[in-house]
């Protein structure tokens, strides 16, 4: 793991700051975490181990194949264009396979719950590095360390974002519009995003960020079936959605289909209060 990231750690037990050696990373504490040969680490507290898996092998496997074939750059490229190229690091929180921070500036850092994302984040930028951790809790990060973060469809941790990030940081969130996917969603019967998803987000973020952009990123999707597959698999549908339903809704529709991709991407930055 680069010395960029590990600056950036902390003990996920004591809070002291991580060193980098013999394969592992040390606090003054003794506190000991192994680097993985993929080349990523476990910071899950002990506590929250088990309860917080993460996505499966089978979903990030969906998820690398679908982004990996270019269906999303239009979003990677907008988030790209928003970060500066100055930016020491670049954390992405839910980072799945670390697709977005492609091409970013400076150091990426890619927290997720789920190991078998993190083993493909650990590799998806030249100085990456792979933190499993569980993002509703503390973040194994120093305080004001950050100078851009990005969440795009993933869990919100207002407090522990503010206080990871510089006072003149950015924070880049990405949520789905009602649109979103929605020829897709008639077919197979996805889950449908929630009416008060923008409610929710500003409750969650305006204690500690004020809202200063919101740029809409909205295009059109060419998907064959194996692509519409892989998308409904690497997302919250896959845990709701059975097999046989999948198959039955595929195989009712002709491809390639066109689909409506609609996303806001927010701009935040911390408040003073």
């Amino acid at each position: 793991m680069i010395a960029d990231v590990v600056r950036v750690l902390r003990c996920p037990t004591c809070t002291l700051e991580l060193e980098a050696g013999d394969g592992r990373l040390v606090c003054a504490n003794g506190h000991s975490f192994d680097i993985a040969r993929a080349g990523y680490v476990n910071l899950m507290r002990s506590a929250a181990r088990g309860r917080h898996e993460g996505d499966s092998a089978e979903m990030v496997a969906a998820r690398e194949r679908f982004l990996g074939a270019g269906h999303y750059e239009p979003l990677a490229r907008a988030l790209r264009e928003r970060v500066p190229r100055s930016a020491a690091h670049v954390l992405d929180v839910g980072a799945g396979t670390g697709y977005y921070l492609r091409d970013m500036p400076g150091a990426a850092v890619a927290l997720d719950a789920s190991r078998y994302a993190a083993q493909r984040a650990a590799r998806a930028h030249p100085r990456a590095g792979a933190v499993v951790c569980d993002v509703w809790r503390e973040l194994p990060l120093r305080n004001a360390c950050i100078p851009v973060a990005l969440n795009v469809f993933a869990p919100r941790n207002g407090p522990e974002l503010r206080r990871v990030l510089t006072s003149n940081g950015i924070l880049l969130v990405v949520t789905p519009k009602a649109e979103h996917l929605r020829e897709l969603a008639g077919v197979i019967g996805l889950l449908q995003v929630d009416e008060l998803k923008e409610q929710r987000l500003l409750a969650e973020l305006e204690p500690h960020f004020d809202a200063a952009d919101r740029e809409p990123v909205d295009f059109e999707l060419r998907l064959e079936r194996s692509d519409a597959q892989d998308l409904v698999q690497m997302g919250p549908s896959a845990r709701h959605l059975g097999a046989s339903d999948l198959d039955a809704g595929l195989g009712s529709t002709s491809w390639p289909l066109k689909v409506t991709a609609a996303m806001d991407l927010w701009t935040f930055i911390p408040n003073a209060r």
